[in-house]
């Protein structure tokens, strides 16, 4: 194959035949049909899933119930992240990571090429986050998910033809239970946990319940399922928000003094961060299956869970440049007292304990405190959905699947910013080693600069609702064709509305005297983090909430940052089983048309938006072989083309200047992220609940979305004309990733058994966008790629007791871009760890534990000496028991 190939395409993602892989996405009846699937214990589940890996025509990855129930996994990404060649993240962008895995990539590639379904179809999920709300990525959030809601997760490391469109790196369904996959007729499974959060030192309580009924005839059932699940975060950190070059504007009087430190960096921000959240997942699904006759059957679902996030964020900063510049008074500064050069870099500095004679210091506030309080943030995600299976004839069978899904995600911000009088202050750097060494004499109390206004705040109110309506039939025909034996074919339509809100707070004078400060005045609990400051004040999130609704209005639409956006899709596609010999699998092609309609705010005092409209029209062809070299070993080799669409927010957000002709934001003409991808495997089954494999893929992505400058035509106001603007946005680039995965999984026997993967990625654009990081820094990594990811299990059980333990690392990977800086995750590995005793066949005691080696997390901007933050969440311990009948 051609490396410049266009579409050829492949995709190996045949779901997996038996039992119940399940809906409008699998176009056979067999694959319709859930049947019963009865596993008990670790080793019967690793069983069911390498055999429904081993069956397959194409390469996934499996997981089950069980797998799920023996470690503490709590939401669905926490399972994923032992697969190999899934990568997981516990925070959706830059905000760093909160415990609790909340993104879910493939191949080591952003988590917007992978495409999430649930049941076989599309689901939309908020954020609660609020970079991430105004972002609009197309990645769905697993914080919403909770792991109880797993009868299975199948991983579509490759592409086919009945796959919905959307999934550049790969698909991952997850699929629930079903009422008549049961095998009794009434069936009660419930669990209650408590959970300890090491950081904030709390316990909450944790529940879920199911109940199933079905008839004797075993064609009508019902499946409840709830679920409300609490846990208390504290994250306590170091964050340097502001690295910039000492130059004469920012320390005039040091300069002249000491002229070697022009030109070196310095940390202008250097923060001691506290983030505490009340979390609670809550909601619940019901299912009703109806089997009307032998030919006709149909399913109704629908599920609605809510996380309802409430938090504060503190940021105590030493603010270094307002001493050297004087509050940027233009009449010099403090000269520190002392200070340490390190190659291009500032790595100490000291400021003397008083003002220096002759200095008025009214106006400085060498350090400042941010307090950001988000009362009332939840995230939720909603569907009903409708399925129904008809057999035509003896040779030719239907399926359909109608639906709609919706997700919203809501923030509102409360900011307030004091600004401290002078005082000594210190800081020393130990680049990514360790948290810096910051020192503020007057931390501990509220003590206000008096010189200059020391109070600053903002608000914002910012809601982003996502809406999709689907449609789809699916058919198959047995054909008489020898080398083609079956062959299907579909339809499906969907309209997708994404639109954000985004309210501008007003402060009323009266918020930012002294006197009407937040109530709440309280310090910060001890951090686990060496070196850092200790024991600043800060307000309490009830005094900020309590603030906040006094003295904040919200009158006004910040119209420039907001957008609508719609979206339709169509597509058809036939696709042929292949019966050549020794060698089996499937060919066919995918047709896709995408319509998109873009308006975009601009700078006006009212409604008034940048309309663009595109259509793209896309084949995306696929062909996976399979052939049994023996007994026990399977050769697998794939290619396809697919598709993945631009998030929401690299599309929309755009702000332009009808004088300038320049702009920046969104950029809506983008297209399609389109990739070739060609997969090789092979899989060694040696001995029973055992496997030895290999796999080597190769994605050349041809419309990869990066940041940099272009020109795009736009209607402009002023001149009553559409002309060309000068745009720094999202612009279509050139990228390519290639990798391996190696999996090795042995049951030792005698109730022992481990489970080892390394995936090993290399990803990394290919042309040099204008104005971009791979063009101006020579800064061409992928975001979200981690070369080096590996996990490793071991397990124990018998008929009373079981035990696991798994260890989890991923190396360094671009996290994306902040305050116009790259932003690299650095390595990290956690340990997690479940064991349970069996009191009864129906009743277990459990004990797990997550991130048990207390995590470090760290971050970096372009150099390892340039930390970005310091960050741990502690360990999260588990206990609880688990009934069924």
């Amino acid at each position: 194959m051609k490396r410049n190939l266009t579409p050829i395409a492949a995709a190996v993602a045949i779901l997996i035949t038996g039992s119940g892989m399940a809906y409008a996405q699998q176009a056979s009846d067999q694959n319709k049909d859930m049947t019963v699937i009865t596993v008990t214990g670790v080793r019967a589940a690793l069983e069911q899933s390498l055999n429904q890996k081993r069956n397959a025509d194409s390469l996934v990855e499996v997981i089950t119930a069980e797998d799920v129930g023996k470690m503490p996994d709590k939401s669905v990404a926490d399972s994923l992240q032992r697969v190999p060649g899934v990568s997981v993240a516990t925070a959706g962008g830059t905000e760093g990571g909160f415990g609790e895995n909340d993104r879910v990539s493939l191949k080591g590639t952003p988590s917007n090429l992978a495409l999430t379904t649930l049941n076989g179809h599309t689901v939309s999920s908020g954020d609660w986050y609020i970079s991430n709300i105004t972002s609009g990525g197309r990645s769905v959030s697993y914080s919403m998910f909770p792991s109880e809601l797993i009868g299975r997760v199948t991983v579509h490391k490759s592409s086919q033809a009945n796959l919905i469109e959307g999934g550049a790196s790969g698909n991952v369904d997850i699929e629930t239970r079903k009422p008549l996959s049961f095998k009794k007729p009434f069936t009660l499974m419930g669990s209650i946990e408590g959970v300890y959060s090491e950081g904030s030192k709390k316990k909450d309580a944790q529940f879920s319940a199911l109940a199933n009924w079905k008839n004797e005839q075993n064609n009508m059932g019902v499946l409840v399922q709830v679920f409300d699940e609490k846990r208390t975060l504290r994250r306590m950190g170091q964050e340097f928000l502001w690295w910039d070059k000492v130059t004469p504007g920012i320390a005039p009087d040091w300069i002249k003094a000491n002229p070697e430190v022009e030109g070196k960096w310095l940390s202008l921000l250097t923060g001691s961060s506290l983030f505490q959240q009340e979390r609670e997942r809550k909601g619940g699904m019901i299912d009703v299956q109806f089997k009307v006759n032998k030919d006709f059957s149909f399913d109704i679902n629908g599920f609605y869970t809510r996380l309802d996030a409430d938090n504060v964020n503190a940021n105590f900063m030493m603010a270094p440049y307002q001493a050297l510049s004087n509050n940027w008074s233009g009449v010099g500064g403090v000269v520190p007292s002392s200070y340490t050069i390190a190659g291009n870099q500032i790595t100490s500095i000291t400021f003397p304990a008083a003002c220096p004679a002759g200095l008025n210091c009214a106006n400085m506030g060498p350090s400042v405190q941010d307090i950001i309080a988000r009362p009332g943030s939840y995230s939720d995600s909603k569907f009903v959905n409708f399925d129904w299976q008809w057999r035509a004839s003896d040779s030719l069978r239907f399926t359909g699947q109608i639906g709609t899904t919706r997700g919203t995600g809501y923030a509102r911000d409360y900011g307030y910013e004091a600004w401290l009088a002078y005082a000594g202050t210190s800081l020393t750097m130990h680049g990514l080693g360790a948290p810096a060494n910051v020192t503020v004499d007057n931390a501990a109390t509220f003590n206000p600069r008096t010189g200059a206004d020391f109070f600053g705040g903002w608000a914002s109110d910012t809601t982003a609702k996502d809406k999709e309506t689907y449609g789809q039939i699916d058919g198959s025909w047995q054909a008489p064709w020898a080398a083609v034996p079956t062959l299907h074919f579909g339809v499906r339509a969907a309209k997708h509305d994404r639109d954000l809100t985004w309210l501008q707070g007003t402060i009323a004078p009266a918020g930012g005297l002294l006197a009407n400060r937040p109530k709440g005045l309280t310090n910060y609990p001890t951090s686990p983090l060496a070196n850092v400051l200790q024991g600043g004040w800060t307000f309490t999130g009830d005094s900020m909430k309590e603030w906040g609704d006094t003295y904040v209005s919200f009158n006004q639409h910040a119209y420039q940052s907001e957008f609508q956006i719609r979206e339709k899709a169509t597509a058809a596609y036939v696709m042929g089983d292949l019966e050549l010999g020794r060698f089996t699998g499937n060919v066919g092609v995918r047709f896709v048309r995408t319509e998109i309609d873009v308006a975009n705010g601009s700078p006006n005092n009212v409604w008034n938006p940048v309309r663009s409209s595109n259509t793209y029209n896309d084949f995306l062809p696929s062909i996976n072989l399979k052939t049994n070299v023996t007994d026990n070993v399977v050769v697998r080799a794939a290619a396809s083309r697919t598709l993945a669409r631009p998030d929401f927010g690299a599309l929309g957000a755009l702000s332009l200047n009808d004088l300038t002709y320049s702009g920046s934001g969104g950029n809506p003409n983008l297209k399609p992220i389109m990739s070739n991808n060609v997969d090789v495997g092979a899989e060694w089954y040696f001995m029973p609940k055992s496997l030895l494999g290999v796999n080597v893929y190769n994605m050349n992505i041809g419309s990869y979305v990066t940041y940099g400058a272009s020109t795009a035509q736009f209607y402009n106001n002023s001149v009553k004309a559409v002309t060309t603007y000068n745009m720094s946005a999202a612009l279509n680039t050139k990228a390519r990733v290639r990798g391996v995965e190696l999996q090795y999984v042995q049951d030792l026997g005698n109730g022992f058994g481990f489970n080892v993967n390394y995936t090993y990625a290399d990803g990394e654009e290919r042309a040099k966008a204008p104005k971009s990081a791979c063009a101006d820094l020579g800064d061409c990594n992928m975001i979200g790629t981690s070369k080096n990811s590996y996990n490793a299990s071991v397990f124990y059980e018998n008929e009373r007791f079981s035990a696991r333990l798994n260890y989890s690392f991923r190396s360094a990977f671009l996290n994306g871009l902040d305050r116009n800086s790259a932003i690299y995750q650095d390595d990290v590995g956690t340990v997690s760890a479940s064991v349970n005793y069996n009191l009864t066949e129906n009743l277990t005691l459990s004990l797990e534990g997550k991130d048990l080696n207390d995590p470090l997390l760290k971050s970096y901007a372009s150099s390892k000496e340039q930390p970005r933050a310091f960050y741990k969440n502690g360990k999260q311990i588990f206990f609880g028991v688990r009934g069924k009948m």
